[in-house]
């Protein structure tokens, strides 16, 4: 598929990851169920309740066998619990251009995930179940991370999918580089200004990169930059669906160019490459060409799993956030949903079937610690930073679960974890989330490449380009 339409599904993907490594512990998946059920045909037939069917989205096509071993384990189970209820695994890997096609023609399972940027939008034009009733009996409802949550309600207070993994943006940034520098690194920037000046000293001491932008033209400029935008309190988008109007030029993004503008051609700290990628920026910090750069929270994973990273050099901190009101952190992450063509008693099991696959490693301590005892026999990273999608309380005492099983440096991700809680999450851009961040792209590319860049004639122009991606609902 086109990046255009993978930018997101890549970062869709970095929270099922999340979720994978709290919940089936494993990635990948192909078409199952059909033989797991086998051993409960008997159970079901002993029940005087008719048998419900529901089609489950699992994991990705490209399944490795010991994935499809316990998915086929947490359906046998689930069974066992529940034996008027049988399970099919399907094949799913979210993607602009096939889930539309999908919803398009009807054929989503029963239960799917989309990313926290299709959620309100698939619920206000009805192409969601409402799963509101529900979701208020569950036990601990309450205990929601209210921002979280909130990507699964629409205007109408329904909630009409539930977050299963969420992430917010943060600043990755190089413990070793800062001691080079003679900074402090328990002591991240908690603003931009200092950020610049941290970054202008890991240059002039260390030699290497003091801040890296992503410049890609693969919609990851401009997902930076939007987060960026947010940290300063500004918004690329206002309004949802038809009424959604592009403000590229408002008053932050012009700031946000600005300050990398300045870092780029008179500071001269954000070294030779402006064209990383999500990627590539991620290899480049790994390997310790950086002194900080923004990119998801839960990013360790990725650098431990493709890129070798040691440890000892990584350091994690919130994005720092202008001292407005409107100042706030990108978010993002995976929803489950059911389609509205379901039965009333399908519902009732998909729901079942997602409490148990996707919240009880949340909620559970013995699914928890069964999961981290997986990942510590994948040699998995336990304790990664994530956007918690429950409260402080629920999360903290979640961690206490696994606390003999976390093998990440808790004490180098503290900034992070001590701040989160306190900080404004706001959603993504809503309406065509993708096609306004490879607006964006030529904007950053400019700003970085020419240093007679204009850049509020930049965004204007970028605009003019965004309001026709979301008046065509690329």
């Amino acid at each position: 598929m086109k990046f255009r339409e993978r930018g997101r599904a890549m970062r869709l993907n970095i929270s099922e990851k999340t979720f994978i490594r709290r919940g089936v512990a494993v990635a990948a998946v192909s078409l199952l169920g059909v033989a797991v059920a086998a051993g409960t045909a008997s159970n079901a037939a002993a029940s005087k309740a008719a048998t419900v069917t529901i089609n489950v989205a699992a994991l990705i096509p490209g399944s490795t066998a010991a994935a499809v071993t316990e998915f086929n384990k947490q359906v046998s189970e689930f069974e066992s619990q529940n034996p008027t209820i049988k399970v099919n695994g399907v094949q799913y890997d979210w993607t602009g251009p096939t889930f539309a096609a999908e919803l398009a023609a009807g054929t989503l399972p029963d239960v799917f995930t989309v990313p926290f940027t299709d959620g309100r939008s698939l619920g206000e034009n009805g192409q969601l179940a409402n799963l509101t009733t529900y979701v208020k009996k569950l036990p601990y409802f309450k205990e929601f991370n209210p921002a979280v949550i909130a990507e699964g309600t629409d205007a109408k207070g329904q909630v009409i999918a539930i977050p299963t993994a969420a992430y917010a943006q943060a600043l990755q940034y190089n413990r070793q580089l800062f001691s080079e520098a003679g900074l402090n690194p328990n002591d991240p920037p908690k603003t931009w200004a200092q950020l610049e000046a941290d970054a202008k000293l890991i240059t002039q001491k260390t030699g290497m990169t003091g801040y890296s932008q992503m410049g890609a033209n693969d919609n990851t400029a401009g997902w930076i930059l939007t987060t960026i935008d947010y940290a300063l309190g500004g918004r690329m988008e206002t309004g949802v669906g038809t009424k959604a109007k592009a403000t590229f030029d408002n008053p932050e993004a012009v700031q946000a160019l600005q300050m990398l503008h300045t870092m780029r051609w008179t500071d001269n700290d954000m070294g030779s490459n402006f064209g990383l990628s999500w990627g590539t920026s991620n290899q480049a910090f790994a390997a310790g060409q950086i002194g900080m750069y923004v990119n998801g929270s839960d990013v360790y994973t990725n650098m431990v799993q493709a890129d070798n990273i040691n440890p000892s050099i990584y350091g994690l901190a919130p994005i720092p956030l202008a001292n407005n009101k409107n100042a706030g952190v990108l978010g993002g992450g995976t929803l489950a949903a059911v389609k509205p063509t379901a039965t009333p008693a399908q519902i009732a099991a998909a729901m079942k079937w997602i409490t148990f696959f996707y919240m009880e490693p949340l909620v559970n301590k013995q699914q928890a610690i069964r999961n981290a005892q997986t990942l510590i026999a994948n040699k998995q990273p336990v304790g990664v930073p994530e956007l918690p999608v429950f409260n402080q309380k629920q999360y903290e005492t979640a961690q206490s679960w696994i606390a003999p099983y976390i093998n990440v440096p808790l004490k180098q991700l503290a900034p992070f974890n001590d701040g989160i809680f306190k900080e404004q999450v706001i959603p993504e851009p809503e309406a065509s989330t993708q096609a306004i961040y490879g607006d964006l792209d030529s904007v950053v590319e400019a700003v970085l490449t020419d240093p007679n860049a204009n850049i509020p004639s930049l965004l204007q122009q970028a605009n003019t380009t965004g309001q026709t991606s979301i008046d065509a609902g690329s």
